[in-house]
């Protein structure tokens, strides 16, 4: 049955409505964190930390509270570390993001479909080098190498280098074996060196180079069947901090530039959320720390430089999860067809990157306009938590609901 005409008093209370509805910021999601779930987050400006909090245990078997300054593996947010350290490489002519990588890792990486076209240190960390995960093709244990590893299963045949958007976790061991070839220094310790230092973080890749204070302070990720998954370390070094094969450990018979692979370049890094919060800042600051250059303006611009949209014709969305991309760096949101990126529900442009690995959810954000930004983490998550309104899930959109 239709309904009567719309009356002029009805209209504007519907004007009105639509009105406070708009000035309404949106429900960043309808279900909150699942129970046993531990979060973190820090909001920050370009001078320090606006607000932070924290929930859960850090570590169930102990009783221990989660606070911001606990190591977390970080999932993904790691590759953005990564492309901070190659670029303070570049800034020094230490490498070049437009040269042949074969030409650092000592043997040819090439696409069989396209051996003409070299693969880079550009299209790596853009994720358009033509790799693609096959399985865990990535995870490649001590004792083997990096070159044995690449079969013809990992590349895509149908898109030349440079091309096509394709996420892919293998790109990273490709470029910490580069690295540690043109620099003659193992990975964990090179990123120690170039960003983890300078920026004065308590942070290691898979725990090599942490202390003490540190290790005591580890997240540990369970299942939600509550078995663990991984750093349960009850204050001790890890027996072994890479992948093995067997039980063998020979860390210090390592041969550098073989296989970065072992330092798990693509999701291995331990930092809490208050020392991400760092990062977050120097993203804020145009490559200044502490009043300091740790990298030029330039270097910042190569992380948004050639940024790419994907609409499914030049890239593998993921679902509407990447839309937008550059070095190791995220974009939010992209208006195209088929992209669900848009985190904040209210179409603020962010940059940044996110993570997912062994439950955890994680995520750092800045927003360049309005100069302000967000860290944060939530494990025990399980692999599919409820999903939310965007491609994210629930929980992401939950904690990121806290941007000023």
């Amino acid at each position: 049955m239709q309904g009567a005409p719309a009356g002029p008093f009805r209209i504007a209370c519907l004007a009105i409505l639509f009105a406070l509805a708009a000035c309404q910021k949106p429900l960043a999601t309808s279900a909150p964190p699942l129970p046993g779930t531990t979060y973190a987050w820090v909001t920050f400006d370009a001078s320090g930390v606006i607000e932070s909090g924290a929930e859960g245990l850090a570590d169930r078997a102990r009783g221990r509270a989660l606070t911001v300054n606990d190591p977390v593996r970080i999932a993904s947010v790691s590759k953005l570390v990564v492309a901070l350290g190659v670029l303070r490489l570049v800034e020094r002519g230490r490498v070049d993001l437009d040269r042949d990588v074969s030409d650092y890792l000592g043997w040819s990486l090439r696409n069989p479909a396209f051996p003409d076209v070299p693969i880079t240190l550009r299209t790596l960390l853009s994720h358009r080098s033509s790799l693609q995960d096959a399985g865990e093709a990535y995870v490649i244990p001590l004792g083997r190498k990096l070159r044995d590893a690449i079969g013809l299963d990992v590349f895509d045949r149908e898109h030349k280098p440079g091309s096509f958007f394709r996420y892919s976790n293998l790109n990273f061991p490709v470029v910490a074996t580069a690295l540690e070839r043109a620099t003659g220094e193992r990975f964990d310790r090179l990123m120690q060196r170039e960003v983890i230092a300078p920026l004065a973080l308590e942070a290691c890749f898979n725990w090599t180079t942490c202390g003490s204070g540190a290790i005591g302070r580890a997240v540990v990720l369970h299942a939600p069947d509550g078995a663990v998954l991984r750093d349960d370390l009850g204050g001790r070094p890890p027996p072994c901090p890479v992948a093995i094969t067997g039980t063998a450990c020979d860390l210090d018979g390592y041969e550098i530039g073989t296989n970065g692979a072992i330092f798990s370049p693509q999701g291995g890094l331990r930092i809490s959320a208050a020392d991400l919060a760092r990062i977050g800042q120097l993203l804020l600051n145009r490559g200044r720390y502490r009043g300091r250059a740790f990298l030029s303006a330039a270097s910042m611009d190569e992380l948004e430089r050639n940024a790419w949209s994907f609409d499914g014709a030049n890239g593998d969305t993921s679902g509407g999860f990447y839309c937008g991309y550059g070095l190791a760096l995220q974009i939010l949101p992209v208006r195209t067809h088929g992209c669900r990126d848009d985190l904040f529900a209210t179409g603020r442009h962010a940059i940044g990157h996110a993570g997912d690995a062994y439950g955890v959810r994680s995520g750092l954000w800045v927003d360049p306009e309005r100069r302000v930004g967000i860290v944060y983490f939530a494990a025990n998550n399980g692999p599919e938590p409820p999903a939310g309104r965007s491609a994210y899930r629930a929980i992401e959109e939950w904690l990121a609901g806290k941007l000023p």
